[in-house]
């Protein structure tokens, strides 16, 4: 099972040393992102598997995409996922900054 986190736990889990993975489209990282977080669109995610992080933050605009992806990895063996509840939207909302 995967971690239902807030943006106050990601600098724990940054702490603990896991990645930030945006499944959004380059589009919309463009338009803003959390800082330090590498794009891997959801529709690429498959192909991409190696690249994600042992250890993952995964992130989409609402919390939906990134919960659908943090459940793939961990139904597939990956080591531990956390899906930021809220996604971009809420990381702004609560007053938090944006590359």
């Amino acid at each position: 099972m995967f971690a239902e986190i807030g943006p106050d736990e990601v600098a724990e889990w940054r702490a603990r040393g896991a990645g930030v993975v945006d499944v959004r489209e380059p589009w919309e990282f463009e338009a803003g992102h959390v800082p330090g977080a590498v794009n891997t669109p959801i529709g690429e995610l498959v192909a991409r598997k190696s690249e994600v992080s042992d250890l993952v933050v995964l992130v989409c605009q609402t919390g939906a995409r990134s919960g659908r992806v943090a459940a793939y990895l961990m139904a597939n063996g990956h080591g531990a996922a956390a899906n930021l509840v809220g996604g971009t939207q809420r990381w702004i909302r609560e007053g938090n900054e944006v590359e």
